[in-house]
């Protein structure tokens, strides 16, 4: 996908939470997921996230939405919201068209634990809460990026 510019596009993944943001990016021909670490949910979020999205020439943000096994809100979910609606009110303010797209997120911080503990990763360092926030955005973005590619939709 070009943008206005003739240049490749990627999509960013975002795991939300309170204390951190996980973050990934797929490759330009949407097929792969990318995981890019995190930042910390501060004053200086936006800031960071508009860094990233313009380097990496972002023009979909797809945020994973928490959801019950019985896909009712959670606890999380009105956060989520407030989260996604200001984001897209920072991006519209810098004059920056990216789509926000919400994907159900189930399981995704149980199945990164449970994939860092498979790879070997040493008990230290999957203990490192970051860690699992990007993978868990890289997994959400993935997902996304399967679901999209094999049925055409998203």
């Amino acid at each position: 996908m070009l943008n206005k510019s003739g240049t490749e596009t990627k999509f960013m993944g975002i795991d939300f939470g309170g204390r951190r943001i996980g973050i990934s990016v797929s490759d330009t021909e949407k097929k792969y997921s990318f995981n890019r670490d995190y930042v910390f949910n501060d004053k200086d979020l936006f800031g960071k996230l508009l860094n990233m999205i313009i380097l990496e020439n972002v023009t979909r943000v797809i945020i994973g939405y928490p959801v019950s096994l019985m896909n009712t809100s959670t606890d999380l979910t009105g956060k989520v919201d407030e989260f996604a609606e200001a984001l897209k009110q920072f991006l519209q303010m810098k004059k920056l068209n990216v789509e926000i797209v919400f994907f159900d997120e189930r399981f995704t911080s149980k199945i990164a634990e449970e994939s860092l503990l498979k790879s070997g990763v040493k008990k230290s360092k999957r203990r490192e809460k970051g860690l699992v926030d990007s993978i868990s955005a890289q997994m959400i973005l993935q997902d996304y990026l399967d679901r999209m590619n094999n049925t055409g939709s998203c």
